[in-house]
């Protein structure tokens, strides 16, 4: 359509005005030469934002050229802004210089995030740049040249950017004043009139006419179909949640609660201890390779069943805020992290609850406390204290990272020294990719099997061990737990796949690098299964659990327990009586029946989904109007002022 247009004549007159019809000839010749030109380097800049991002050419002319994909709308949107920049700064093509980086940096840090993580580039991702430049000595030991290379790169581009800037100003062809103005009157209100594309969540007559679908339910798809450019705009407004259709007061009353909050728990109240194991997974699932010994043989005699990790090879904090809160990424626009954007209040989490019941919450993480904004966000979920890197003794290191060993230890350490039952959450490290080879002085499992380069044998060899030690760690805490008088729970479960690269593929486990996001049960089962382990010193596993969202866990923790309280076990268990995985893709129930595609269908939506989502939008977004019914532990350490 934009194609059409463009060949218009109402293009052509748009075209005259940014010429300068009206003046002399030789003017209006430098102007319609001028925007011809800036258009040619939109269009070549579009074309190299999709080859960037898409890694290659392969559907870039499709998206250019067919009628129902907007690329040449990137293109004209891209050319209006550049001539209303050249007329703000007065000098032509000087918004090259503005724009051109801001579109293909962008694009090839999409590619590169893709090589290791399955989604592009959001929005949303520049909240954790200091995470990323936390990283970069992992990185750069296990790419010295390629770090340096790239280094290089970015010195010389800041050095060529400062020099192009300044030759620009000298010698690129000034504008008129007239000009100017005529280029601002017409470029800005296009201008604004391309920024009512942004909120995906209303409508928009514009991008209606312009045939732009927003597809915020498929990320892959909207970033293939809209170009990097449109869909990486469609995700600036994510932040801002809106809230589901019919959700008001009349709805959430309507929400049967049982008033289990003030009914007794255990006599005998148990510890209860949370631990997060940093990319733990099972290794032996790579069937085309034999291992010399089980890596895992005692989290594999205490398995409880798995949990289905929304998320692969990173994104810790968004399984972690759902474990916490009983809550689901599922009812967040795609691409937010809950920790960066969403948790600025007290919110509900299993550290309030245990709190109510006379309980010490204690979060533990042997790495910075800024990282994920942990060290706000668990003074939100109501812990106590917080003990990371700053605040913990030194601790010996596996590699560069802490050793679960001594993660371990700190944690039977500090419940030794309790008088009072104990909630202790603890994420891992020790497993934390990238997995450089030698990490470790020697690798005791070896790994048989044709199809791996040296460096992917290297690569999994590393991530064995890891496991294996993790193994070890665990065996040393139930040990522990076991000469313990008081009952002492135990929970742990892998947060998401380990980012191996090319193993998946040369072993056929994955077509891709990468966790698939929509696929049959079966297959997004395998691609996001993590172990899980729920043991007690005195009731032994928990079996049968089979594979949940990280948001049921609460269920199966406080039931095992011996608690009962009004979301965590009364809604949550209605939930999960019925759902095994709730997940933005796909409703997976307990029979393994996939309801694939939920989210497009809010008029059909089951209401026990619906009612979820409008219980989690009231606490999070709302009035939390249900909070004293279904969180009656929240409400009193509030209103106690604790």
């Amino acid at each position: 359509m934009i194609a059409q247009v463009l060949r218009s004549g109402a293009a052509s007159r748009v075209a005259s005005f940014y010429a300068g019809a009206g003046e002399g000839r030789a003017s209006i010749s430098r102007g319609a030469v001028g925007t011809a030109l800036s258009a040619l380097i939109a269009l070549l800049a579009t074309i190299t934002v999709e080859m960037i991002a898409r890694g290659g050419v392969g559907d870039v002319g499709t998206f250019l050229t067919s009628t129902a994909r907007p690329g040449m709308t990137t293109v004209v949107m891209l050319t209006v802004l550049m001539l209303t920049l050249d007329a703000a700064f007065g000098r032509r093509f000087l918004s090259a210089l503005i724009v051109l980086p801001l579109v293909i940096v962008p694009a090839f840090v999409s590619n590169q995030k893709q090589h290791y993580l399955s989604d592009p580039l959001y929005p949303s991702d520049i909240l954790f740049g200091r995470q990323i430049m936390e990283l970069l000595p992992v990185m750069v030991r296990e790419r010295p040249v390629t770090a340096i290379v790239l280094a290089m790169g970015i010195l010389l581009s800041l050095a060529g950017m400062v020099f192009a800037w300044r030759f620009a100003w000298r010698h690129f062809p000034k504008l008129q004043s007239k000009a100017r103005v005529r280029c601002l009157c017409l470029g800005l209100p296009v201008v604004a009139a391309f920024g009512s594309l942004m909120d995906y969540s209303q409508y928009s007559w514009i991008r209606d006419r312009l045939q732009v679908v927003p597809m915020m339910w498929d990320q892959k798809e909207n970033y293939r179909s809209n170009g990097f450019i449109l869909a990486f705009i469609f995700n600036v407004p994510m932040a801002d949640v809106a809230a589901p259709a019919g959700i008001g007061p009349q709805a959430l009353d309507a929400i049967p609660a049982r008033n289990y909050g003030y009914l007794s728990g255990p006599s005998e109240k148990p510890d209860v201890i949370m631990v997060m194991s940093e990319s733990f997974w099972d290794p032996t699932r790579l069937k085309t390779l034999k291992l010399s010994a089980d890596p895992m043989p005692n989290i594999r005699a205490a398995q409880s069943g798995h949990v289905f990790s929304p998320e692969f090879g990173g994104m810790t904090a968004n399984v972690e805020f759902e474990a916490l809160t009983g809550f689901s990424n599922a009812f967040l626009p795609y691409g937010s992290i809950p920790y960066q954007q969403y948790i600025r209040n007290d919110i509900p989490s299993l550290a309030t609850f245990f709190r109510g019941q006379g309980y010490a919450a204690r979060a533990l993480h042997p790495f910075s406390g800024w990282f994920w904004n942990r060290n706000e966000v668990y003074k939100d979920f109501g812990f106590e204290e917080f003990r990371s890197e700053e605040t913990m003794p030194a601790m010996e290191k596996r590699g560069i990272f802490a050793s679960d060993d001594a993660l371990m230890k700190e944690i039977m350490q500090e419940a030794d020294g309790m008088d009072r039952p104990l909630f202790f959450f603890a994420v891992t490290l020790q497993g934390h990719g990238p997995y450089e080879p030698n990490r470790y002085s020697k690798n005791t499992i070896d790994i048989q099997g044709a199809g791996l380069t040296d460096s992917d044998r290297a690569t999994l060899g590393t991530y064995t061990q890891g496991v294996k030690e993790a193994d070890d760690s665990f065996k040393m805490l139930t040990d522990w737990a076991s000469k313990r008088e008081r009952e002492t729970i135990i929970v742990l479960w892998g947060d998401h796949l380990p980012p191996l690269g090319s193993v998946y593929m040369d072993t056929g486990y994955m077509p891709d690098q990468v966790a698939t996001r929509k696929a049959s049960v079966s297959v997004m089962k395998q691609e996001h299964e993590t172990p899980l382990v729920i043991w007690s010193n005195k009731k032994g596993v928990k079996s049968n659990v089979g594979t949940i969202s990280p948001s049921l866990l609460p269920y199966h923790l406080l039931k095992f327990a011996g608690y009962e309280h009004p979301y965590y076990t009364g809604f949550l268990g209605r939930v999960q009586k019925k759902y095994a995985v709730v997940d933005r893709y796909q409703l997976i129930a307990r029979d393994n029946t996939p309801s694939p595609d939920w989210v497009l269908n809010p008029k059909n939506l089951d209401p026990l989904v619906r009612d979820y989502r409008y219980l989690q939008h009231d606490i999070m977004f709302g009035k939390a109007q249900s909070l004293e019914r279904f969180f009656p532990q929240h409400a009193w350490l509030n209103s106690a002022g604790l």
